[in-house]
């Protein structure tokens, strides 16, 4: 299942074009991330929708998940793209556990997956009180080693995401995975479809995009939400961190420094620790995912439909381990 290199055949390439992003300043902070002319690079070009980036150096570089081409490719330091996973059981959002292994959502699973150092996988999550899950969408690493993931319905009721069902459980909820005990614990349902998901550096904010809206409810949230982390995996009740006024957040990132990136229709829009935007990194389509890291821990990644972008920072990612 899982291919080292560029597979023989495999009509994959990497597009090194590069172009001067539009980055729009709404805060004289925004020049602390990201020198301005700095240009957005085009990594790849042959998804369909790209999601689930990680960077993880061990297996090869950037892992995405090309959600609705029902497989995974990796994106070398030098350009070069191969397969990673092919099927991938449509895999979503993908982060690194505490001893760096590949921690993968599956909508067509309904499960959340862990890849051993030989390949073989591990099912972490599949079901809650007895009843499977929904479509585990993204997952993040808390600092005392559980997998937080979120599980939305759009892989149970969006036809080329994953297989169509009803929905099993009574509430969309973020849910935590004791790193002890394996345990499956359901941490809220106040979120009415929780997607993208990421800590604050030092573990005390949890942040949850809540993408609502995106089920053609013209009613529904498109915001993002900061709840507060008690004793390492308690949430106390959430404060509206962010909210759009088009389209809905998406993936979720936080720098060294606690600012929070979201991708968003618009590309990448940037945050202070306290909320303030402080600036954006246009796309020429939606951004649906987005991940720190690179060589230097300073590259951006970003997941816009068809193609995944790469622009060079000022700021480096939260330290792992």
């Amino acid at each position: 299942m899982f291919l080292g290199g560029a597979l023989a055949g495999l009509a994959l390439s990497a597009s090194r074009a590069s172009a001067a992003p539009t980055l729009r300043a709404d805060d004289p902070r925004f020049g602390d991330v990201v020198e301005p002319g700095t240009p957005l690079r085009t990594l790849y070009a042959g998804g369909r929708w790209c999601e689930g980036l990680c960077y993880a150096a061990h297996l090869g570089g950037l892992i995405v998940s090309d959600v609705r081409a029902n497989r995974m490719v990796r994106i070398a330091d030098d350009g070069a793209v191969g397969v990673f996973r092919d099927p991938s059981n449509n895999a979503n959002g993908n982060t690194l556990d505490a001893e760096g292994r590949l921690i993968t959502c599956e909508h067509r699973g309904r499960r959340v997956v862990r890849r051993e150092p030989d390949g073989r996988l591990t099912v972490l999550a599949d079901s809650y009180e007895g009843h499977p899950l929904n479509s585990p969408n993204d997952a993040a690493l808390a600092p005392d080693g559980a997998i937080w993931f979120t599980d939305p319905v759009f892989g149970i009721t969006m036809p080329d995401e994953g297989l169509m069902a009803p929905p099993e459980q009574p509430a969309r909820r973020v849910y935590r995975i004791d790193p002890a005990s394996g345990r499956v614990e359901g941490m809220t349902d106040a979120v009415g479809q929780p997607n993208g998901i990421a800590f604050s550096p030092d573990g005390t904010q949890l942040y949850v995009s809540d993408t609502s809206a995106a089920l053609k409810n013209p009613e529904g949230a498109r915001a993002i939400l900061a709840f507060p982390v008690r004793e390492g995996r308690r949430l106390a009740p959430a404060r509206i961190f962010a909210t759009l006024e088009a389209g809905v957040p998406d993936g979720l990132a936080v720098d060294a420094d606690g600012r929070v990136y979201a991708a968003c229709f618009d590309g990448v829009r940037v945050h202070a620790p306290d909320g303030t935007r402080l600036g954006r990194i246009a796309t020429a389509t939606d951004a649906a995912n987005i991940a720190l890291g690179g060589p230097d821990g300073r590259r951006l990644f970003i997941g816009a439909g068809a193609v995944v972008h790469a622009i060079d920072l000022k700021v480096r990612g939260p330290a792992r381990g």
